[in-house]
């Protein structure tokens, strides 16, 4: 390069900076006056304090002064001599915070009358009573249930009932017994071992091989249920993806000399239905294994930028995930360019919460129309400003700058399906926080014992997070529908298994109560 087109280039790379510098100042100086002007706020409103506070205590000060107080009202009735005059008790406060009521609980009302040896309930009147209310914790109570199943004769005719059945043949254990052992162990991730030691601590003695038996037959019964669910994700328009790892003990040795194998669950999320769907191949990440479920899907998918899930956009609408790409920025450091593109994203986001669809009246099409209004303008500078730095020569491959700018490009048009309608998620959140299910499960119970109970854990995860979506109480749910599904035939279609997931079970007690 000659000395005369360096000196140009030096200057152009110059006015950039100087210009850069000029709306840096500007933004500084108007940031200043914003300061100021809260500032100023805040001074006028604590000089309006302080006016208050003298204005209460010049009140009070007067309303105990004797001489300033107002002669009270006479009493409608004279008191009774040798009778007690009721006292106003002074209200007791929780530093000014209301107690929640628990209106959900169970209510216990016990009556407490004076202990007092000269006192007689016979010959007293009741004066007051007074409310006080205590909460208090029972542990898990286990409950026998004998069933006397009674024959007689009417006759010379037998008659006869049978007792409730149980789940499965030959058990004592009823459905809410096992739900109470899935809801402890996928909903709170207690490992099966804490579970009967916990068990074993409220009085019930349970031995681990029956528990993981009880669960090994909970996952046959579900079976066809499962299946169902799978297929119930792919009826949503829209679809949420990802996938999370685990770790499962395997037969052959790592190179540490250890049995376990870094296993990976995928997952699907009906975002309008509100249902959750793991699955789980041998721990296998392989791109078929996601692209032979979504096959024949028309509707919206969202994921982050793993490749599986770009070739998806070959055949529906893909939509990117705007955190996975601000996080890549956020890696950058103190880098300027890498903060413009994560404050513009701030920016984004910010004006989409400004409406929520559902509240005022606001709809998806209203919703729509504001992003076209506020998105598109802020795209069109972040795609200048990728362009221009994905330009420059200096940015060298590998390095966190470069993987941020090509990777926010490659999932461009992932990010710009978003603003094609009002419902679309800016990001993929809502799978990230089902995830937290497994995460928890893998520090709590830090793996799975086989591939087998993999894909056991996986089908409960899918039927807890559904609840966990649908608001619906996970023990109640497995203790209603392991009971029917039991009761079902064995050729029993597998649409009559669609009415057993949460959605619709939800609807339909919802109807009944």
């Amino acid at each position: 390069m000659k000395k005369d087109e360096m000196i140009a280039l030096l200057q152009q790379q110059i006015s950039f900076l100087q210009q850069q510098l000029r709306e840096a100042n500007r933004k500084a100086d108007a940031l200043l006056k914003e300061v100021a002007s809260l500032r100023n706020l805040l001074e006028r409103k604590s000089e309006e304090e302080a006016k208050q506070k003298r204005v209460i205590k010049g009140l009070a000060k007067i309303s105990q002064n004797k001489s300033e107080k107002q002669p009270s009202a006479p009493a409608s009735q004279e008191a009774v001599p040798g009778q007690p005059s009721e006292k106003k008790e002074r209200a007791h406060t929780n530093n000014g915070a209301k107690r929640k009521q628990h209106l959900e609980v169970e209510v216990v009302e016990e009556n407490v009358d004076p202990e007092d040896p000269r006192f007689n309930k016979d010959l007293a009147r009741l004066y007051k009573t007074r409310d006080v209310i205590r909460y208090e914790l029972i542990p898990m109570r286990f409950i026998k249930k004998i069933y006397h199943v009674r024959t007689y004769t009417q006759n010379d005719e037998y008659f006869s009932d049978k007792a409730p059945d149980a789940p499965f043949l030959n058990s004592q254990y009823d459905g809410s017994f096992i739900a109470g052992m899935a809801q402890l162990r996928y909903m709170y991730a207690m490992p099966v071992e804490r579970i009967v030691k916990f068990f074993n601590d409220n009085g019930f003695d349970m031995d681990k091989g029956t528990a993981h038996g009880l669960l090994r037959k909970t996952e046959r019964l579900f079976e066809n249920l499962y299946h169902v669910l799978g297929d119930a994700i792919k009826e949503d328009t829209y679809i949420a993806g990802d996938e999370t790892y685990h770790r499962v003990l395997v037969d052959t040795k790592n190179k540490n000399g250890k049995g376990i194998k870094k296993a990976y669950v995928w997952v699907v999320t009906a975002v309008n239905t509100g249902l959750v769907y793991y699955f789980y191949h041998d721990g296998s990440r392989r791109e078929d294994i996601i692209l032979d479920y979504i096959k024949g899907y028309r509707g919206a998918f969202q994921s982050d930028g793993f490749s599986p899930y770009r070739k998806m956009a070959k055949w529906l609408l893909r939509l990117a995930c705007f955190q996975h790409v601000k996080r890549k920025f956020l890696d950058c450091g103190d880098d300027f360019d890498t903060k413009v593109i994560v404050r513009l994203a701030n920016y984004i986001y910010h004006q989409d919460h400004k409406h929520i669809i559902g509240v005022d009246g606001w709809t998806e099409r209203d919703h729509y129309k504001w992003r076209q209004q506020y998105a598109l303008p802020v795209m069109r500078i972040i795609r200048k400003k990728l362009e221009r730095m994905a330009a420059d020569k200096s940015l060298l491959p590998k390095t966190e700058k470069y993987d941020a700018v090509h990777y926010m490009l490659n999932e461009w048009d992932g990010l710009m399906n978003i603003f094609t309608r009002g419902d679309y998620h800016l990001d993929n959140n809502l799978v990230e926080r089902l995830n937290r299910y497994i995460s928890l499960s893998r520090r709590n119970s830090l793996f799975f014992g086989s591939h087998t109970g993999a894909r056991r854990a996986a089908m409960f995860y899918s039927l807890a997070c559904s609840c966990r979506l649908q608001g619906v109480n996970f023990f109640k749910y497995i203790s209603d529908i392991i009971n029917k599904a039991a009761a079902m035939p064995p050729r029993t279609p597998l649409s009559k298994y669609r009415d057993l997931l949460p959605d619709r079970w939800k609807q339909k007690n919802i109807a009944q109560e």
